[in-house]
């Protein structure tokens, strides 16, 4: 029973609060940085934006022709679709490194919290004299439930990757989805100004 009472001694709780907070605070850390590099990814988009468009309105008042003028529109639509499917890529990308932080720091956990409690189960077997039978029990439902615990964080992190993989693979449809119709409107257009 001593190991028992050790485990909750204050230096150890002490310790125990100590790690926790370490890990909320690393994960905070993370989050952060994740955020500052989405605030930063959005002023470089603003910015590539508004020089882009201030050279197409330029370009665009130089023109002269129709037919120029809607082949410059098309090429600033495919442009546009291009960059919006690079803006949401690097979004995704940032969303995973945060999710990935997270998901690591939960396997972590898990694995910490089943040592622990595979720990103090050793424990008590140890001081316990004659009660194996209650002690192989207790480890068998705690070994069902570490097991079923494991099957539902793989379902999880599955589930996860295939929605990202999902999101990642509607906005590249996306885009590509949306240049063709541009190009056809553009150039039916182009054709009805010949005329």
């Amino acid at each position: 029973m001593e190991s028992i009472t050790s485990s909750l001694a204050p230096e150890n709780l002490l310790a125990s609060q100590k790690a926790g907070l370490d890990v909320t605070f690393g994960l905070a850390s993370r989050v952060v940085e994740g955020f500052e590099k989405l605030v930063d990814l959005n002023v470089r988009t603003v910015r590539t934006a508004l020089a882009e468009h201030q050279d197409y309105v330029t370009k665009s008042f130089s023109v002269r022709d129709p037919q120029q003028f809607f082949a410059l529109q098309n090429a600033q639509l495919q442009a546009s679709a291009q960059r919006t499917q690079a803006y949401w890529q690097q979004v995704i990308e940032l969303a995973t490194g945060v999710r990935g932080v997270y998901l690591e720091a939960a396997q972590d956990q898990i694995e910490k919290s089943q040592r622990n409690v595979q720990a103090f189960v050793d424990s008590i077997a140890s001081g316990a004299p004659g009660s194996d039978a209650v002690v192989s029990a207790w480890k068998s439902a705690i070994d069902a439930a570490t097991q079923s615990a494991n099957s539902a964080y793989e379902a999880a992190r599955t589930a996860a990757r295939q929605v990202v993989e999902a999101a990642q693979g509607d906005a590249a449809s996306a885009a590509s989805a949306a240049t063709p119709p541009a190009v056809r409107v553009v150039s039916t257009k182009a054709a009805g100004a010949k005329k």
